[in-house]
């Protein structure tokens, strides 16, 4: 092992012990993500049909007079993405701390990255 190779060991090392629970987090999800293909959602842009992988944050029935959605935050460790159900009340597994592949075109809505009616896969729970 080279003496750059040393340090480099050492320095990540370092970042290990000293991360936040939150950062090691986002670290996992993240390389769960990549193994899957999926594109982080930190570089989805507004129009791009894309494939993400995360954890869902939060799932929250929204009703509206005219159409009542389900929408649910996914977070891969870069970013997050609202995926809505329009005209759904609830899906079976989609609930918080379930982990998905969702599938679609990437929209903004109030500064947001959203995605609506996606493909979607449950990951096995753990």
């Amino acid at each position: 092992m080279t003496t750059d190779e040393g340090r480099g060991s050492l320095r990540r090392m370092l970042r290990r012990l000293t991360a936040s629970e939150a950062e090691i987090e986002a670290q996992q999800l993240q390389r769960e993500s990549a193994r899957c293909g999926a594109k982080p959602v930190l570089q989805c842009a507004r129009g791009q049909l894309v494939s993400v992988s995360g954890r869902l944050r939060t799932v929250v029935y929204t009703p509206r007079i005219n159409l009542p959605a389900l929408e649910a935050d996914l977070y891969d460790g870069s970013d997050v993405v609202t995926l809505v159900w329009l005209g759904r009340r609830h899906i079976v597994g989609i609930e918080p701390g379930r982990h998905l592949t969702a599938r679609g075109r990437i929209a903004v809505r109030d500064d947001r990255k959203v995605i609506y009616n996606p493909y979607y896969e449950l990951e096995p729970s753990k």
